[in-house]
């Protein structure tokens, strides 16, 4: 990449075959890193969970990655077929940079970081940097993603996501909700209602002031539709083909609320 960095570096292509097919692309070279077993791993330092960009959502699946990351394993299982999710990849999902990215809320909502590497060396990027715009990032042209570092699950963690049908479908809306009970922390973030993905700052906020910690206990059930309805509040959609973007924020709203509720089950 260093001495030519215009061939279009292939992962799982699932994204960049469609857009060969529609005739959006015409690549001059195809670089595949399908044969870099380095890169398809996942190793667990104490509370830290490094991720090679080349893991598959299918290997997200197995018992024992998702007991480190439930969100993810659940952001997984909702991905496309059975053949897509035993071809794309995590790495490929984050270069994309899309804002229906599956993995991408759960990745904002546990603030990931990415390192990015070069013959230059290698960098970390927290992935809210490293992702700044619809299919952009601040990635070198000689640069590759070769791993994700996040923190080990302390808590419940919930993904949800809806579309115009229940399985193989681009996120309409989609949350990703992680509870931290050791830093007593919510994380919360939104795919496909923004140009990015969004983070609900003020939600976690709210939610946060409100749980009691030593219980893992929600004890006003009105904070639910609270946090709902700040994260609707917090997103920013628009009316395209496959949704409206009144539509979108309602989705939100449930699905922020489901999720906390989730995560502080009423009555608990």
């Amino acid at each position: 990449m260093a001495a030519d960095p215009r061939p279009q570096v292939l992962a799982g292509g699932t994204d960049f075959m469609v857009e060969v097919n529609y005739d959006h692309r015409r690549p001059t070279a195809v670089m595949s890193l399908r044969r870099v077993d380095e890169l398809r791993g996942w190793r667990r330092h104490g509370d830290r969970l490094t991720v090679g960009a080349g893991l598959r959502y299918v290997d997200m699946l197995e018992s024992e990655f998702e007991v480190s990351a439930p969100a993810l394993a659940q952001a997984a299982r909702t991905v496309g077929s059975p053949q897509i999710r035993n071809t794309g990849t995590i790495g490929g999902n984050v270069a994309t940079a899309s804002p229906a990215g599956d993995t991408l809320p759960v990745l904002y909502a546990l603030d990931a970081e990415v390192t990015v590497s070069s013959t230059r060396g290698d960098r970390v990027v927290p992935i809210q940097e490293l992702i700044v715009g619809p299919k952009r990032t601040t990635l070198a042209p000689d640069e590759l993603i070769v791993s994700i570092s996040i923190p080990v699950s302390k808590g419940p963690q919930e993904f949800l996501k809806i579309g115009v049908r229940n399985a193989m479908v681009i996120a309409v809306a989609s949350v990703a909700l992680v509870v931290d009970g050791d830093n007593r922390h919510i994380g919360c973030a939104l795919g496909s209602v923004g140009p990015t993905i969004i983070r609900c700052s003020e939600a976690e906020a709210m939610a946060e002031a409100e749980i009691d910690w030593d219980r893992l206990h929600l004890p006003d059930p009105r904070v639910y539709e609270t946090f709902g309805a700040m994260c609707a509040a917090a997103s920013s959609p628009i009316d395209d083909h496959r949704s409206t973007s009144r539509y979108r924020r309602h989705g939100v709203y449930v699905l922020a609320t489901r999720a906390l509720m989730r995560a502080f089950e009423p009555g608990a």
